[in-house]
């Protein structure tokens, strides 16, 4: 069998096409947007690629000193996310007892209630008072439920004070409610219980929590194992805990084939590519061998990392062991097409897809004109764009919101202010992607009353703000001189009744 990528593909990006639009005749070479003789941009680029694929805006050293975490103000098209290059998507914050937990309205406002009554118990626990005893004399009707409710109520309420009174708190709690009868802890518990001792800087305690949910024949599941490697890394723990993982015969990875693919997911959700080096290489030292997926995280990873030749060397792997590119691996190199500004490059590379009856998708125009944004070409993000719309590929809402965050960056906001508006007519709901990045362009223009405007609007249409949007409203209002605006934003943040417990970010603001 032919090596599929290493010749052909490369060949079909590797040339020039004299028919195609002034605006890519600069490049007339490809290394996968990498490396190779180009332009002093595209060199430029490609030395400073190894840090993130989706790297954020630069701050300027006034966001740098603002009493908000700079990270809160992320460039939007950071919906452009693994999930959307691997096909798989992140562990968020479902855990095994959701459906239960959600039955209806009703229960979860006793569920709730129950909770809080047995969460300032415990938090009387002390000389005096005896929580345990307290407890077992209300004698609780406990399920996994409100068990869940009260560990997060703990949670929520650790800071730098207490973090050691909420283990403490976390712990006693845990032990006293699996030594009631007609209950018993299923992994999810286990899996807030670790979070808190995260949280609390407890590794030991975590450690514990790993072994007794193993002994008892628990699944442990990727949301485990991000919990513990996230705690472990600075540690030097790493790769003990993942060579625990790789052991545990009770690790449930679906829906991944193997414990392996999930671990490596996990790490690149954490952004660990050096551990993903690391954990390819036990995979093929054990007799795994790889599959798609495991390519596309790995090549993720050698990118991210700035190893080229490496990038392509892996590449070529793929291809001598037969296997074809998927959607997804289209999906990561047009994206490194666009963010290493080969527009020509990937122009061929769609082309071939098609050739070879993967026709590109919006998701695949997505990611592209996503790429090409952060290399700062809007020409070409327009003639994709326009390209994507002959095909008969109609945008969705992350498309379009990649689309405007473009004009934004390019500083064409009322393009910006039109798209979003046809997005409306056409039906698509903006996402808090979107909001975001026209309230930026709304500030940016110096119409801060409409931004403002903006943000309440949002809730009118369904759609909550996120933390990072209210960060970035009050940021660019305090920047501007405008504290008082800025005020009135946290303000209605907590009439809201949102991120209560995030209101201490906002150092200026006293309720």
């Amino acid at each position: 069998m032919r090596p599929i990528l290493s010749l052909h593909l490369r060949a079909i990006c590797f040339f020039a096409n004299n028919r195609s639009p002034v605006w890519l005749s600069p490049l007339r070479s490809f290394s996968y947007g990498c490396g190779g003789q180009g332009s002093d941009k595209e060199n430029s680029t490609n030395k400073s690629e190894g840090s993130k694929l989706f790297p954020q805006n630069e701050a300027t050293d006034r966001e740098r000193d603002e009493d908000v975490d700079e990270n809160d103000d992320k460039l939007d098209s950071e919906q452009i996310s693994v999930e959307t290059l691997l096909g798989f998507p992140p562990e968020g914050e479902k855990t095994d007892d959701f459906e239960e937990f959600s039955s209806t309205y009703r229960n979860r406002c006793e569920v709730k209630s129950e909770a809080q009554k047995l969460f300032e118990i415990l938090q009387q626990d002390g000389p005096g008072y005896n929580a345990q005893q307290v407890l077992d004399e209300m004698k609780p009707k406990l399920s996994n439920a409100l068990v869940r409710e009260v560990l997060f109520r703990i949670l929520i309420s650790i800071n730098d004070a207490n973090k050691s009174r909420c283990a403490k708190m976390a712990s006693k709690f845990f032990a006293w409610s699996a030594d009631q009868s007609n209950y018993s802890h299923n992994t999810s518990i286990y899996n807030l219980t670790m979070k808190i001792f995260a949280e609390s800087e407890s590794l030991t305690a975590m450690g514990w929590l790993l072994e007794e949910m193993l002994e008892k024949g628990l699944p442990v599941t990727a949301r485990t194992f991000n919990i513990l490697i996230s705690s472990c890394l600075e540690s030097g723990m790493a790769r003990k805990v993942i060579e625990r993982f790789i052991m545990a015969r009770t690790f449930n990875y679906r829906p991944f084939k193997h414990s392996f693919n999930a671990i490596l997911h996990s790490l690149l959700n954490l952004n660990q590519y050096r551990l993903i080096e690391w954990v390819y290489q036990q995979m093929l030292q054990r007799g795994h061998t790889p599959d798609v997926l495991t390519y596309n995280i790995v090549l993720r990873a050698k990118y991210l990392l700035g190893k080229l030749d490496q990038f392509h060397r892996l590449l070529d792997e793929m291809g001598r062991n037969g296997l074809a590119p998927d959607l997804h691996t289209y999906n990561l190199l047009l994206h490194v097409l666009g963010k290493g500004d080969k527009p020509l490059a990937a122009l061929n590379l769609l082309n071939y897809m098609r050739d070879v009856g993967c026709a590109p998708s919006v998701l695949h125009f997505t990611n592209l004109i996503d790429g090409l944004s952060r290399a700062g070409n809007l020409e070409a993000c327009k003639y994709f764009y326009g390209e994507m719309m002959k095909m008969g590929c109609e945008p969705d809402v992350v498309c379009y919101t990649v689309m405007i965050t473009s004009y934004v960056l390019a500083g064409q906001f009322e393009d910006a202010r039109e798209l979003f508006d046809q997005m409306l007519v056409k039906g698509h709901l903006p996402n808090v992607y979107t909001y975001n990045t026209i309230i930026k362009g709304l500030c940016g223009m110096g119409r801060f009353q409409e931004a403002c405007d903006m943000l309440k609007q949002m809730g009118s249409r369904g759609c909550v703000p996120n933390f990072s949007v209210y960060c970035n409203l009050v940021r660019r209002l305090r920047h501007a001189g405008k504290v008082a605006e800025a005020t009135d934003v946290v303000n209605y943040m907590v009439e809201k009744g949102q991120y209560l417990h995030l209101v201490s970010r906002f150092k200026f603001y006293n309720r």
